[in-house]
C-alpha cells in the first residue's frame, strides 16, 4: 500500500473509463525496483482491469546535460526495459518534448500516473500536462524517504532545524518493499534504438565516463562494496578526498536509477544516514521551496552584504571559466577536484 502522504492528484478530472490502458510516465524515478510510483501505477491497473504502459521521453535540451549525462542515463534506461518485460510490463521510449508526447499518449489512456521533480522544469512539464489532458492525473513522490511537504512547509535552512523534522517521522515511511504482478498485458511497437542517440542530442562536447555504467544493477554493485569494504572506516575517513570511502551513489540517486529507502535498509551507519537522508532532503526542500534556487537571489541578505562589501577587494589571481573548468589554475587543490570530475564525471563530496 502506498501511503497517501505520497500520492497528489494534479487535477480533478475523472478517470477514463473506455481507456485502453494506464500510462506511468517515468521521468525522475528511471527504475523498477522500490519505485512507489510504478507500483501504485501496476495496482491502479489491476483494479482497472487494464494493462499498464511505461513512458519515457528523452530531450536533447535538458537544461546543462550533455552526452555524458544522456549516455549514464541510457544505459539505466536500457536496464529498466528489459527488467520491465520480464514484469510483463512494455516500456516506450520516444524522442521529442515530454508534455507532447505524454499529451497523445493520454488520448487513449484511463489513467496517468507520474513521479515528482522538483526541478522547475520538471515542475513546468507536469503542469503543462495536467491543463492539457482530459483523464485524472495522479503524482507519486518516490526519490524521498519523508515526503517534502510532511516535514516543512517552508524552506528550512540548515541541518539543524530539519533533522528533527524527518527523524520523527523516518520510521512511518520505512516499510518494507510489495510487488505486485501486472494482470493484464497489451501487445504494442516498443522498439527503441539506443544506438542513434548521440546524432539526436544537441551537446557531445563531453564523453561518457569510463569509471561509471548507468543502472540500478550498477548502483547495487557500488552500494555492496560500500557495504562490504568501507563502511566500517566512513565515519573516520570519508571526507579525505585522497581516499575512496564514499558509496558513489550520488550519480544514481540523481537519474532515480536506486531508491534512498533502499540504500537506507542497506546502510547501518548514523554519519552515512545523516547524508543520504537529512542533508539530502535538506537540499530538495531547498529546490522546491525556493523558488530562485538558480539565480543569484536565492543568496541570504547578510551573504550578499558580504560578497558587495569584498567585490572592489584584489585578487592575486583572476581566472577565465576554462581555466577554472580545466584545473589549469595555481591551486594544487581545485585542479585535483576539477580534473575527477572531467575525467570521472564525478567530485569527491568534501
Amino acid at each position: 500500500m502506498i501511503d497517501k502522504e505520497r500520492i497528489k492528484y494534479l487535477n480533478n478530472k475523472a478517470i477514463n473509463i473506455n481507456g485502453d490502458y494506464v500510462v506511468y510516465w517515468m521521468q525522475a524515478s528511471q527504475r523498477s525496483e522500490y519505485n512507489h510510483a510504478l507500483e501504485y501505477s501496476i495496482r491502479r491497473a489491476n483494479e482497472l482491469e487494464k494493462p499498464l504502459i511505461v513512458y519515457f521521453v528523452i530531450t536533447n535540451d535538458f537544461p546543462e546535460a550533455n552526452y555524458r549525462h544522456y549516455s549514464f542515463m541510457i544505459e539505466g534506461l536500457k536496464e529498466v526495459k528489459s527488467s520491465l518485460n520480464l514484469r510483463n510490463v512494455k516500456m516506450i521510449i520516444e524522442l521529442k518534448n515530454p508534455d507532447e508526447g505524454i499529451i497523445e499518449l493520454s488520448k487513449d489512456a484511463v489513467l496517468l500516473v507520474t513521479d515528482r521533480g522538483y526541478l522547475k522544469k520538471e515542475i513546468e512539464w507536469r503542469n503543462n500536462v495536467s491543463k492539457k489532458i482530459n483523464i485524472n492525473f495522479v503524482q507519486i513522490e518516490t526519490n524521498v524517504i519523508v515526503p517534502i511537504e510532511e516535514v516543512s512547509n517552508k524552506e528550512e535552512y540548515s541541518a539543524a532545524t530539519i533533522r528533527n523534522k524527518i527523524n520523527k517521522q523516518l520510521s512511518k515511511y520505512i516499510k518494507d518493499f510489495v510487488y505486485e504482478s501486472i494482470e493484464n498485458s497489451i501487445e504494442i511497437d516498443d522498439y527503441f534504438n539506443f544506438d542513434n542517440m548521440e546524432k539526436y542530442l544537441k551537446d557531445n562536447s563531453v564523453s561518457k565516463s569510463k569509471y561509471f555504467i548507468g543502472g540500478t544493477s550498477q548502483a547495487k554493485k557500488h552500494l555492496s562494496v560500500f557495504v562490504e569494504s568501507k563502511i566500517n572506516k566512513y565515519d573516520e575517513l570519508h571526507n579525505d578526498p585522497s581516499l575512496d570511502y564514499q558509496s558513489n551513489m550520488s550519480p544514481y540517486l540523481h537519474f532515480g536509477q536506486i531508491s534512498p529507502l533502499y540504500i537506507y535498509k542497506e546502510v547501518n551507519n548514523e554519519k552515512y544516514i545523516e547524508e543520504l537522508v537529512v542533508r539530502r532532503e535538506l537540499a530538495i526542500n531547498f529546490i522546491y521551496f525556493n523558488k530562485n534556487y538558480d539565480n543569484y537571489n536565492c543568496i541570504p541578505n547578510w551573504a550578499k552584504k558580504s560578497l558587495e562589501n569584498h567585490m572592489d577587494d584584489k585578487r592575486e589571481y583572476i581566472y577565465d571559466l576554462k581555466t577554472l573548468e580545466k584545473g589549469l589554475t595555481h591551486d594544487d587543490y581545485w585542479n585535483t577536484a576539477q580534473k575527477e570530475m572531467l575525467i570521472t564525471g564525478k567530485m569527491h563530496g568534501y
